[in-house]
């Protein structure tokens, strides 16, 4: 999709983001957007034609002063966005993904999912559940399994559903893109290691999440999530400085006009800088690296309405900006 025309209003939080771009039959290039919607061909302000985004994360120390200095006056090769194609801000080498991570989405699930013979109110059932959300908080740690980076297609891109994929369903999560190589940080250094935030939508076949053949061996995470195009990310990598407060984020993804999802990021069991430390205790989590920090409440198996051939998802996040992103049904 080629940006638009839009609004008068500012694309996102803060004084300039990150992007990847194309001209039409051009290679796509890394770019300095301003709220306003002005391009900074980056290739050309840092004299390196074969410059990534990914690049410039592998030295965020060094190249952000060089950044705001460039948002801050005209730039080389400045332009208007319109007539451009978003693609994925950035490639990264490692996609890390948190799991039941929102308390009322997790809440829902308990609800829903009861045992056959237990007969009490939902009131009391939702009481337990909340009880053992707090416990977790408190005590537990997160849950993260790993994505891959091959799935992630652009912010305005179609979206094909796999002819295999029973019950296609959305999840829009706030992303975090790792600035600085990080292992075995601590909670309270962990958002440090931040260069910035974008939106993802982790795309799930809630038909094959569980192994039918193998029940003992528990989730399919690789066929269940993916499929080439099932990680819409960005459209912009907005300033980690420009969003302070990562808990008061709302999160809102509309099916044809219709809201599904709108919920805050203050609904979190556990926070974005507990996720990057849990993480990074096991991995090393290397620059342009993204952490995904689950989904909220409202996901189709909810609201029993799967995704289906012509559905359009918008998805926003405060500050982050928007994607839109229809599904096409895989051709026979």
């Amino acid at each position: 999709m080629f940006v638009k025309p839009g609004s008068a209003s500012a694309l996102f939080a803060g004084p300039f983001a990150l992007g990847t771009l194309s001209a039409p039959g051009g290679p796509a290039f890394p770019a300095l957007v301003t709220p306003d919607g002005q391009v900074t061909d980056l290739r050309i302000a840092f004299g390196e034609e074969q410059l990534t985004v990914r690049d410039l994360l592998d030295r965020w120390e060094t190249a952000l002063p060089r950044l705001h200095a460039l948002s801050g006056g005209s730039g080389s090769g400045s332009g208007p966005l319109e007539g451009f194609r978003v693609h994925a801000p950035v490639e990264p080498r490692q996609v890390f993904q948190s799991g039941a991570n929102y308390r009322q989405h997790v809440i829902d699930l308990h609800v829903a999912h009861r045992a056959p013979d237990d007969e009490r109110p939902e009131e009391e059932r939702r009481a337990e559940a909340a009880e053992i959300m707090d416990r977790r908080a408190a005590d537990d740690l997160p849950y993260v399994f790993i994505g891959l980076p091959s799935a992630i297609t652009g912010p305005y891109d179609d979206v094909v559903l796999p002819s295999w994929a029973g019950k296609p369903d959305w999840e829009l999560e706030l992303a975090v893109v790792i600035g600085r190589p990080a292992h075995q940080v601590s909670v309270e250094d962990a958002l440090s290691y931040v260069a910035g935030y974008t939106i993802a939508n982790d795309l799930t076949d809630r038909a094959t999440v569980f192994r039918r053949d193998m029940p003992q061996i528990g989730t399919d995470w690789l066929r269940s999530k993916n499929a080439p195009g099932f990680t819409p990310l960005g459209p912009w990598i907005v300033l980690a400085g420009s969003v302070p407060d990562t808990d008061g984020l709302r999160l809102t993804l509309k099916l044809n006009g219709e809201t599904m999802q709108d919920e805050s990021t203050g609904d979190m069991i556990f926070d974005v800088a507990r996720l990057i430390s849990y993480v990074s205790q096991s991995a090393r989590l290397l620059p342009g690296d993204l952490v995904l920090t689950g989904s909220p409440a409202g996901n189709g198996m909810h609201w029993g309405r799967l995704l289906r051939d012509g559905d359009v998802m918008d998805s926003s996040v405060t500050g982050l900006g928007t994607q839109r992103t229809r599904c096409v049904a895989e051709e026979s």
